[in-house]
């Protein structure tokens, strides 16, 4: 018996995370930004128009998805070897990563140093952030890594969990696309509509359980009623869970105004208590962490009820 026939799928994933703890995501030739270049061009050949007709763009931006996802996601699955997979977890997962770019806001906020926080900021939001004082750039935050907790770890964990390493890339590169073409701006309000649809059905599930843990690890009282009375009032069906409960389970408040493009736009309220402070970002990746060890032991703990 081969060293990979004898790993499980719970010490795949576990191997997977310590794997992403020890080296975090590649710096150089990493897999997505070779996938975000061809994305880049395969627009290119294929949208008309910004944003273009809409049923037809919609039906490029359709066909583009399949012809980015499918075929590597078929290989993979065609491929299923417990190393292999347990690679294309590695490269799903972004745990390391989150804290890093979280505590590069976090550490500068703390000593008072906002110009340097607002700069680590603004790498991994896109709204703007040169006029955000304390609060708004640790508020920014927080959310930030709620959001991604699901993106970057619990999403791909669950369909790793569903359809092995196959599932971790279907749901990384379907996130991918819809963070480069899901936005509803007027270059791609159209041809971005199949991205963003489908990392809506990919991740209802996983946001939901992402929202469950939040709650379960925080307070439970607090992250329910938030995810009830929050949840339905954003656009995104599953940003608003995760961020309503994740904010309700730190107990702090969120959400409100933000400036995207020049332009403020107003969204609904997150969580319920005192603005968000640098410890809080803290909070927030701690809350994402005990999260993910959670997953495992529960994996593991299915796995042996399971045999």
């Amino acid at each position: 018996m081969s060293l990979g026939d004898s790993l499980t799928p719970p010490l795949l994933a576990l191997a997977a995370v310590l794997l992403d703890r020890l080296l975090g995501e590649p710096r150089r030739f990493h897999p997505l930004v070779g996938f975000g270049r061809l994305a880049d061009q395969i627009e290119r050949a294929l949208r008309r128009g910004a944003p273009g007709q809409p049923v037809a763009n919609r039906l490029r931006g359709l066909a583009a998805w399949c012809i980015l996802v499918m075929p590597p996601v078929l290989l993979a699955g065609w491929l299923a070897q417990p190393l292999f997979d347990l690679l294309l977890l590695y490269f799903a997962l972004g745990a390391k990563s989150l804290a890093e770019h979280a505590e590069a806001v976090a550490a500068p906020l703390g000593q008072g140093d906002l110009p340097a926080a607002r700069e680590a900021l603004s790498r991994i939001v896109t709204r703007e952030t040169a006029h955000l004082d304390e609060n708004g750039v640790a508020a920014a935050a927080v959310e930030s890594v709620l959001e991604n907790g699901h993106d970057a770890v619990f999403g791909a964990l669950f369909w790793f969990f569903v359809l092995g390493g196959a599932g971790a890339l279907l749901f990384r590169l379907a996130n991918t696309l819809d963070a480069m073409w899901g936005h509803r701006d007027a270059r791609r309000r159209y041809f971005g509509w199949a991205a963003a649809r489908a990392d809506d059905l990919l991740g209802f599930i996983p946001a939901r359980l992402t929202a469950l843990t939040y709650a379960l690890l925080g307070s439970m009282r607090t992250a329910l009623a938030c995810w009830q009375r929050q949840a339905k009032h954003w656009p995104s069906p599953n940003a608003g869970p995760v961020m309503a409960a994740g904010c309700g389970a730190l107990k702090v408040g969120a959400g409100g105004t933000a400036r995207y493009a020049g332009r403020d736009e107003i969204r609904p309220p997150l969580g319920f208590g005192p603005s968000p402070s640098a410890a809080d970002i803290r909070r927030a990746v701690a809350l994402v962490e005990r999260g993910l060890w959670l997953w495992l032991f529960l994996f593991a703990l299915g796995s042996l009820a399971h045999a």
